[in-house]
């Protein structure tokens, strides 16, 4: 087994080679010459030296000191959609992308359930607040690190600085006899017992998955008491035993209860007014996200987590930022054969601190890695890892740099 020392040893001799740019796409190894993406963005590969074999590995660095160069989150217009990084990026116009948060992407425990495709963890898009995390035992993705929770994020304030940080939900149900606390915006799975709310932002996609599973057995059977209430205009304007489907209008919040908070759904009537307030709030934060994205932390401060696997391999996505936040690092491993095996989750922390990463956060894996960025002076990005399924995976967002000519 390759220590994490050991690694981050091997990686900083690796990064010293030269090799046309076009051997990454072609799965070659040897290391490639930074290529200027734009202005301050550029893009390299290189082969990292691993517990289980070389893995090669895909890597975008961003400065955000230029006043030109900005990140934000891709996502497909709506939470529960889903679509490529490239085709994100380039209905966008961003420069270069990676893939975001893992993600709801099965549903074989509950039958006659459709999977929503929907992030778990909270996301923020160009300072609009999307949704909300889901509880920690009904997330997709490998076990989290000790310490670690689905509200976390990475993402980069208004003061332009790159930070984790964590995004909880507050937010109130004010009804005409009482005040609900809200449990879930915009998630494909609520907590047992509480009322979520569902805006236009969700997409048309049933909401059905939201009551199935509970806080800690995401394989657990859906809730059999269930409520839906439809907020039009400040009024109750329908309700149904079960939540529904379609698209949601622009001045429409639909709540979905269960257990307890379906109870208290059904005391509305239609016509009552009811008033509907949630915003993510970001715990000791010296500013406010503008651009957030779910994973998990695997490096603070220049330290691994503790806890982190050390045995597991896989195909990875990662991105970290430098002490000052200023200095980005978007990663992806390539999917191709003779690299299938991988980083441990261990070995990514290292391999992010020795490319300058202070913290690091790890995105999904697998078959969603895909890091792609523009050609000089092309129109549109190239996918520059294989992706381990062969071609690229409809993900639910991604993180896009964009770059103000």
């Amino acid at each position: 087994m390759v220590t994490a020392l050991t690694c981050a040893a091997l990686v900083g001799a690796g990064l010293a080679g030269a090799a046309p740019a076009g051997a990454a796409a072609s799965g070659g190894g040897g290391d490639a010459p930074v290529v200027r993406v734009a202005s301050g963005v550029e893009y390299r590969s290189f082969t990292v030296p691993a517990s289980y074999g070389p893995a090669r590995a895909h890597l975008v660095t961003v400065d955000l000191r230029d006043p030109r160069v900005r990140l934000d989150l891709l996502h497909p217009g709506a939470v529960a959609a889903r679509r490529t990084v490239s085709a994100m990026a380039d209905r966008a116009g961003a420069v270069a992308a990676v893939n975001g948060d893992f993600f709801n992407i099965s549903e074989a425990q509950h039958p006659g359930v459709e999977a929503t495709g929907a992030p778990v963890g909270p996301a923020v898009a160009d300072g609009r607040q999307l949704k909300a995390a889901v509880p920690d035992g009904q997330r997709f993705g490998p076990a989290l690190p000790p310490g670690t929770h689905t509200p976390d994020v990475f993402g980069v304030g208004l003061d332009r600085r790159a930070r984790i940080g964590r995004l909880d939900l507050q937010g109130t149900v004010h009804t005409e006899q009482a005040r609900l606390p809200l449990g879930g915006l915009n998630q494909y799975a609520l907590p047992v017992g509480s009322v979520g709310a569902f805006t236009a932002d969700w997409g048309s996609m049933s909401r059905l998955r939201s009551v199935c599973g509970t806080d800690t057995d995401r394989a657990a059977p859906c809730s059999t008491d269930t409520y839906e209430v439809t907020v039009r205009a400040g009024r109750v304007a329908a309700a149904a035993d079960t939540p529904g489907a379609g698209p949601i209008g622009a001045h429409e919040t639909v709540l979905v209860g269960r257990e307890s908070g379906a109870q208290q759904l059904r005391k509305l009537a239609v016509g009552e007014r009811v008033q509907v307030q949630h915003r993510l709030v970001a715990a000791d934060s010296p500013s406010p996200f503008h651009f957030a994205v779910g994973g998990y932390p695997v490096l603070r401060d220049g330290r691994p987590l503790a806890g982190l696997d050390t045995l597991t391999s896989a195909v990875r996505s990662a991105v970290g930022a430098s002490d000052d936040g200023r200095r980005l690092y978007l990663l992806a491993l390539d999917g191709a054969p003779d690299f299938r095996t991988g980083l441990t989750i261990a070995e990514v922390a290292a391999l992010m601190r020795e490319l300058g990463a202070r913290d690091a956060f790890s995105l999904d894996g697998g078959g969603s890695s895909t890091l792609a960025s523009r050609d000089p002076g092309a129109p549109t990005v190239t996918v520059r890892n294989h992706p381990s399924g062969g071609m690229e995976r409809a993900v639910p967002n991604g993180i896009g740099v964009f770059v103000r000519e």
